[in-house]
C-alpha cells in the first residue's frame, strides 16, 4: 500500500505520455510540463531509459502530454509518490508520480483512464484542489485552488486565462489588481502567439518609458508624462505575465525589472515637483520642499519596513493579515500615488496632486508602522508569524 511521506522520493524521470498536445500562449503543452519540472530538477526522458532493476526509493513522474498544470502543484506532487492526480473536474488522470517498478502499469492508467486501477494498487487518486498546500503560494501573495485540466482547442482562451490569472499576486496595488488584467490577458497572449519578443524586451521598453516619464514631469508636460507612466506600469504587468505564462522567467530578468520598480519612483516625485513651476503651478518653498522630502523619505522607509518585515519577521507585511493584504492596493505606492496625481492633473491641480501624496504617505506610514508593531508583538507571542492564506488553505 502506498502512503504519503513529508520527505520526496529522489525522482528520475519525467515522461510524457499519452494524449495529443495542443497550445498555450504560445507553448506546445507537453513542453511547457517539461519546463516546470525541470525547474525542479526532474528531467525529461522515455520509459525506454528505466533502468532493469530500480532502486526501491527511486520514482518517475508521468504525464500526459495534453495536460495543463499549475507550476504550484509540483513540489505538493514530488512530496507524494503515490499519487495519481485528476483533473480540477476529477474525470480524466493527468499524472502518476509513482515507483519506477511501477511506471507500466501508471501509463495504463493514464493512457486509459482507468482509475479503478490505481486504487487497486494503492495509490491516492485525487484532483489537485485536495493538496491543500499547494493553495497557498507565498511567492505570488495569494491562496488560490490550483488547477490541472486537460488541453481543449475550443476552450483554449477560457484555458488560457485560468492560466494568465494564475500568475497573478494576490497582494498588489488596486490598479495591477483590478485594472490591468484584462488588456494584459489580451496582449500577453497576443505577444507570446505571434511574436518572439521576451518578457525582458519588455522590461526595456518599460525602462525607457520611465525616462520619457521623467523628463516630460519635469518639463511640466503632465498629461503626455502621465500617459508615458501608465503606459509603463502596464507593460510593467505584462512583463512578467508574460514570462510566467511562457516559463522563460529568468534570475536577470527578475533583478532588472524589480530593480527598476524599486529606484524610478522617487525620481518621478521629484520631476513632478520641479515642473510645477513650468506649468504654471509653483508650490510656495515650505510646501514644495515639505512634500518632496515626505514622499521621498516615506517611500524609502515604507520599502525598509517592508524589507524588516521580510528579515525578521519572515515573511512579508502584506499577507499577514485580510486588512494587511486589503491595504496593500491602496498604500502610497507608485501605482495609487499615479491615481492621485492624474486625479488632481484632471481638475488643474497638479500641486495639489503632489501635497496630496505626501499626505498618503504619512498616512500610509502610520499604518505600517502599528502593522510592524503588531506583528512583532505576535511573534513574541507565538513565536512566529502565519499567513492567514495559509491558515485558511489549510482548513
Amino acid at each position: 500500500m502506498a502512503h504519503e511521506t513529508s520527505k520526496p522520493a529522489p525522482v528520475r524521470l519525467l515522461v510524457i505520455t499519452g494524449g495529443t498536445p495542443g497550445r498555450l500562449f504560445g507553448l506546445d503543452t507537453a513542453r511547457r510540463t517539461t519546463r516546470i519540472f525541470a525547474r525542479a530538477g526532474v528531467r525529461a526522458g522515455s520509459l525506454a531509459e528505466l533502468p532493469a532493476s530500480p532502486s526501491e526509493n527511486d520514482t518517475v513522474v508521468l504525464v500526459r502530454a495534453d495536460a495543463v498544470l499549475d507550476p504550484a502543484l509540483v513540489e505538493a506532487i514530488l512530496n507524494r509518490p503515490g499519487l495519481i492526480l485528476l483533473s480540477s473536474d476529477e474525470r480524466a488522470p493527468l499524472l502518476a508520480h509513482v515507483p519506477l517498478a511501477e511506471a507500466e502499469t501508471a501509463r495504463r492508467v493514464l493512457e486509459e483512464g482507468d482509475v479503478e486501477l490505481a486504487r487497486a494498487r494503492g495509490w491516492r487518486v485525487a484532483p489537485p484542489q485536495r493538496l491543500g498546500e499547494a493553495a497557498f503560494q507565498q511567492k505570488l501573495r495569494k491562496r488560490e485552488a490550483p488547477y490541472a485540466f486537460v488541453f481543449r482547442p475550443e476552450k483554449r482562451k477560457e484555458q488560457e486565462w485560468r492560466v494568465f490569472m494564475g500568475t497573478y499576486k494576490g497582494a498588489t496595488d488596486l490598479v495591477t489588481k483590478r485594472l490591468w488584467p484584462r488588456p494584459a490577458f489580451h496582449v500577453t497572449r497576443w505577444l507570446a502567439e505571434h511574436t518572439s519578443i521576451t518578457p525582458n524586451m519588455v522590461t526595456f521598453l518599460s525602462f525607457l518609458l520611465v525616462l520619457v516619464a521623467f523628463g516630460l514631469f519635469a518639463a511640466g508636460e503632465y498629461g503626455w508624462g502621465l500617459l508615458a507612466a501608465w503606459l509603463m506600469t502596464f507593460l510593467d504587468t505584462v512583463d512578467g505575465k508574460l514570462a510566467r505564462t511562457t516559463l522563460t522567467s529568468s534570475r536577470f530578468g527578475d533583478i532588472f525589472d524589480h530593480g527598476i520598480d524599486l529606484i524610478h519612483p522617487p525620481f518621478w516625485y521629484w520631476a513632478w515637483a520641479v515642473g510645477l513651476e513650468t506649468a504654471g503651478h509653483p508650490l510656495p518653498p515650505e510646501w514644495w520642499w515639505g512634500s518632496l522630502i515626505v514622499i521621498i523619505v516615506g517611500y524609502v522607509v515604507q520599502r525598509l519596513m517592508e524589507g524588516i518585515s521580510i528579515a525578521l519577521l519572515g515573511m512579508e507585511i502584506h499577507i499577514w493579515r485580510r486588512f494587511d493584504t486589503w491595504f496593500r492596493e491602496i498604500t502610497a505606492r507608485r501605482n495609487p500615488n499615479l491615481v492621485l496625481l492624474t486625479l488632481f492633473w484632471l481638475v488643474g491641480r497638479p500641486d495639489w496632486g503632489l501635497v496630496a501624496v505626501a499626505a498618503w504617505t504619512l498616512v500610509s506610514l502610520l499604518v505600517h508602522a502599528v502593522q510592524l508593531a503588531q506583528a512583532f508583538a505576535e511573534k513574541r507571542r507565538h513565536g512566529k508569524l502565519t499567513s492567514w492564506m495559509a491558515q485558511e488553505a489549510h482548513d
